[in-house]
């Protein structure tokens, strides 16, 4: 199957509210439409996550998220700018209330990551943001390979996007923007 095809194929599955497992840079990640409520609530389904905890969402550019940037300072924008693509994921306050509450859960943050990973870049490209929460049900270990993936979610209606991890250490980063404090190392 060529990229195109697969790419295709994914933003079908999408649109019908499916659901995506995908490498990222240091796990394998699931993901939808972040605006449609019905794949997110089953994504945390799927996961035992309450949404209250809030979902990551991926982009390929600081342009998916530009509503998002509006409002920031030109420090906090300098900084973004000099970081992403990368691995870290920042939490950025939604100050035009945009974003789901389905996606920022309790927060008054939006948790993303602007991904350099080939595959995290395509798929956002060609498909918009996109969720992008580890694959693994809570309280288990997150999966590094397409087959944790199929054995976590064995029988579930997942597309599966082929590829490799990126060469990080486990999940990404969390750093919040406006106090640069690391939520998550």
């Amino acid at each position: 199957m060529t990229a195109t095809h697969r790419t295709s194929t994914a933003q079908n599955h999408l649109l019908k509210g499916g659901i995506i497992a995908y490498p990222t840079e240091g796990v394998w990640g699931l993901g939808c439409d972040p605006f449609n409520e019905k794949a997110v609530l089953r994504i945390l389904k799927l996961k035992g996550r309450e949404v209250e905890k809030g979902l990551i969402l991926a982009a390929s550019s600081l342009e998916q998220i530009g509503h998002l940037l509006s409002n920031l300072s030109q420090e906090h924008l300098s900084l973004l700018q000099q970081s992403c693509p990368g691995p870290d994921t920042w939490l950025i306050p939604d100050t035009d209330q945009k974003i789901p509450q389905w996606i920022k859960g309790s927060f008054a943050t939006v948790a993303v990551r602007v991904s350099a990973h080939p595959v995290v870049k395509k798929l956002c490209d060609e498909l918009g943001l996109l969720v992008s929460t580890s694959a693994n049900p809570a309280g288990k270990e997150p999966a590094l390979s397409q087959e944790e993936v199929e054995s976590y979610f064995s029988g579930e209606d997942l597309l599966i996007i082929p590829g490799e991890l990126g060469g990080q250490d486990g999940p990404s980063r969390i750093v919040d923007l406006e106090s640069l404090k690391i939520i998550r190392e």
